[in-house]
């Protein structure tokens, strides 16, 4: 079965128990990191060879019960100390860093702590004092924007949950000619997601463009329409159709049904 887990809500298949638990149901799973809290996602279709040649990151123990759901709240209010101790254990060894976010695994085998920085922190002073403190496993992870987003963010601007948390496990870069091959304004406001960077939406698009792209006319190509000959001048990709200055001077806009490539 399909299971969300962890803090940055990574997504994976589980070894399911004989009788496996609905979808949308809280569950405790021992992955590899140790034992955590989870939600099914669904049960993996025969069809999808993709999940079913991945080899399991774990095993569902078991469906979360009351006592469960009371433990979680413990450790909420456990990370919230923890978040607070470990800024102030920054600020008191000097550490050019900051503090993102902590996640406490319902285990209790592992503390992670995610923070952002410049460059690489020597923050060997730090695990020490906080695993004086706490008396387990400390995991140091430092993250960019992106996972800031993913840890922090719960919505876009699209008024859905963030793609990074509700389905992606790997963030890809998106480069700015993604945007322009799609003619998307070029306003930073307007095309970066709650983590500043170029939206993920452009790269899940990126592909049908291309393909789209392929059946019209290049900029610059000679065609022969019912109005006369012209050059190609513009296109829209979604409409099919593109802008056709003809010999007269005057522009007029066609479908690519409509034009006859002379000279590409």
């Amino acid at each position: 079965m399909l299971v969300r887990y962890g803090a940055e809500d990574n997504k994976a298949p589980f070894r399911a128990p004989d009788e496996p638990p609905r979808r949308g149901t809280d569950v405790i799973v021992r992955s590899r990191r140790g034992v955590e809290w989870g939600r099914v996602v669904c049960r993996i279709p025969e069809d999808c060879d993709k999940l079913r040649d991945q080899k399991p990151e774990g095993d569902i123990l078991r469906a979360c019960n009351g006592k469960d759901y009371e433990k979680r709240e413990e450790i909420k209010q456990a990370e919230q100390e923890e978040y607070q101790y470990c800024r102030e254990a920054i600020e008191r060894h000097g550490l050019p860093m900051q503090l993102i976010r902590v996640e406490h695994l319902f285990g209790g085998n592992k503390i992670l702590f995610f923070f952002k920085a410049d460059r690489r922190v020597d923050f060997r002073d730090l695990v020490r004092d906080l695993a004086k403190k706490y008396k387990t496993r400390i995991e140091m992870r430092q993250v960019g924007v992106r996972d800031e987003a993913r840890l922090l963010g719960l919505y876009g601007c699209c008024g859905r949950e963030l793609c990074c948390r509700a389905f992606m496990n790997e963030l890809k870069p998106v480069p700015m000619k993604m945007a322009k091959a799609q003619k998307s304004t070029l306003d930073p406001a307007k095309i970066s997601g709650r983590c500043g960077r170029l939206k993920c939406c452009l790269r899940f698009e990126n592909d049908q463009y291309r393909t789209l792209k392929k059946n019209l006319p290049r900029r610059g190509a000679t065609v022969r329409t019912a109005n006369g000959d012209g050059v190609v001048v513009g296109y829209h990709v979604l409409k099919q159709s593109v802008d056709v200055k003809l010999d007269d001077d005057t522009h007029e806009t066609f479908s690519a049904g409509e034009v006859e490539v002379v000279k590409d």
